[in-house]
């Protein structure tokens, strides 16, 4: 046997070194060593961002099947949706032409039902669009100003709607901006007549700290449900008739009491409205209100043996009729503008 393959080394037994022990302590040391020295002197950033721009195409090349994949999945759901979209957008269409059509033939015959009647046209309702400028101050009162005033040809008492429905009514107006109050608030009353009884009634704002409208003095026994819809009736002068003001959504019956407690939700959005619509009155558009008669002192006296006409007996149903005309004419502006409905005094 040749020297050179004779193993040379010392057997395990014979081995020195460090421990393990000591080891583990240097490599702690060395750890705690660098991750301070990382943190407050910033020494493997630029070994970091040498690395990750030597590996990011690597990684872009990875992210590559992934990214197709995704793209592909993508292109395949948005095709379906769109499919689905033009046979919903098609079947849409249809409908809406069976409606226009039956529409077309319904004004037609309305329109001949008029002239026959001898009825006046329906009122064209000017519009006028706003934007919404800030909220009132008050935390307590549900107001809005727009930026639309009295050189725009807005006026005290006008109703605003959305695409929704009616959202509340002109109360002061400014050269430059309005004051609107809004339903739900504690001041605010509209008339509404109900889509499904054809029941007129009130309503009043300020329910369920106000964000909710309340049906007032309904009878206990009304029929009134929840999911009836309400609108506007068109008989105070001032709201257009036909517009949504809200649904039905709680009526609590008690027996002790003689009306019913009916809550509305409104149907137009009040939080987070931005544009609008500004109407004009619909009393601006109707024949002036006859004038009362004019009382004077020295009013002639009947001829002898003629009877008095029941209409001029004090304390006749004409003449309280003729009071509350001039009652009513009296609370008019000069303008011809009507009196602010949706708030009450």
């Amino acid at each position: 046997m040749s020297l050179g393959t004779i193993d040379r080394t010392p057997p395990p037994f014979f081995r020195q070194g460090p421990s393990a022990l000591t080891k583990l302590v240097l490599c702690s040391a060395l750890a705690v060593f660098l991750m301070a020295a990382d943190t407050r002197f910033q020494l493997t950033r630029p070994l970091r961002s040498a690395m990750a721009t030597a590996l990011l195409p690597l990684q872009q090349a990875l992210k590559w099947p992934v990214r197709l994949a995704d793209e592909v999945s993508a292109y395949v759901q948005g095709l379906d949706a769109a499919r689905s979209g033009e046979n919903a957008a098609r079947l849409q269409l249809a409908r809406q032409s069976e409606l226009a059509s039956r529409g077309a033939l319904l004004a037609a015959e309305n329109t001949r039902l008029r002239a026959l009647l001898e009825l006046r046209p329906a009122l064209a309702v000017p519009a006028l669009g706003a934007e919404v400028l800030y909220e009132a101050a008050d935390p307590y009162a549900r107001k809005l100003f727009i930026d639309r005033g009295e050189r725009h040809g807005v006026v005290r008492g006008s109703p605003v709607i959305n695409e929704a429905g009616v959202l509340g009514q002109v109360t002061a107006v400014y050269p430059l901006s309005a004051l609107v109050t809004l339903l739900t608030d504690r001041d605010a009353a509209i008339p509404v007549l109900n889509e499904r009884t054809q029941q007129r009634s009130a309503a009043f704002g300020g329910a369920e700290g106000g964000g909710a409208l309340e049906l007032r003095f309904v009878a206990a026994n009304a029929d009134v449900k929840a999911g009836d819809r309400l609108l506007t009736s068109g008989i105070d002068g001032v709201y257009p008739p036909g517009l949504a003001v809200g649904t039905v959504t709680r009526v609590d019956r008690r027996a002790d009491a003689g009306f019913a407690r009916i809550l509305l939700a409104p149907a137009a959005g009040l939080d987070g409205v931005r544009h609008l619509l500004v109407l004009q009155p619909t009393a601006m558009q109707l024949p002036p209100r006859p004038e009362p008669l004019a009382e004077t002192g020295r009013a002639d006296k009947p001829a002898k043996g003629a009877k008095t006409a029941p209409a001029e007996r004090p304390g006749s149903a004409a003449a309280a009729g003729a009071a509350a005309a001039s009652t009513t004419a009296a609370g008019s502006n000069a303008t011809g503008t009507p009196p602010a409905t949706g708030s009450r005094p």
